[in-house]
């Protein structure tokens, strides 16, 4: 007989595999195939980079937007930024790894002198758009070392 266990589940992700939220989820899945009738809650761990402004937004039943920019290497991919919920003042949450981060660089491209940030500073303006009262930006696991220049 097996008493019911809680678990948290809080891990970071896996780089250029899964983001913190995936890795729990798996996790999770794992625990449940061997401990049927344990309670779990996820808590996926950020370090501003992969998965900070999903961890922010569903943290604070925020919301989350999706935009195109210039990637690292100068491709149009998709990306995001979010939004705090609650009774706060407005603010926007961004990850530099969602328009220049390390994954959306192929290995044949990661050339510092060739990686730009310009799509993380589309995406500043874009969240500037909507007025928001404060900026937090995450910089963690970006593809490039242009240090900000492009984004400016």
């Amino acid at each position: 007989r097996q008493d019911n266990i809680n678990i948290l589940v809080s891990p970071s992700g896996f780089k250029e595999s899964l983001d913190p939220k995936a890795t729990a989820d798996h996790i999770e899945a794992g625990i449940l195939r061997v401990v049927s009738n344990a309670t779990i809650v996820k808590a996926p761990l950020v370090d501003s980079g992969e998965g900070f402004v999903e961890a922010l937004v569903a943290a604070t039943n925020g919301s989350l937007e999706k935009l195109t920019v210039m990637g690292p290497t100068g491709k149009l991919i998709p990306s995001h930024y979010g939004f705090l919920g609650g009774d706060r003042p407005k603010t926007a949450v961004i990850e530099m790894a969602a328009s220049a981060g390390l994954r959306l660089v192929p290995k044949d491209l990661r050339d510092p002198g060739f990686t730009t940030t310009f799509g993380v500073g589309q995406t500043i303006l874009a969240a500037l758009e909507a007025g928001p009262q404060q900026i937090l930006l995450g910089c963690g696991d970006s593809g490039t070392c242009d240090a900000g220049v492009g984004m400016a």
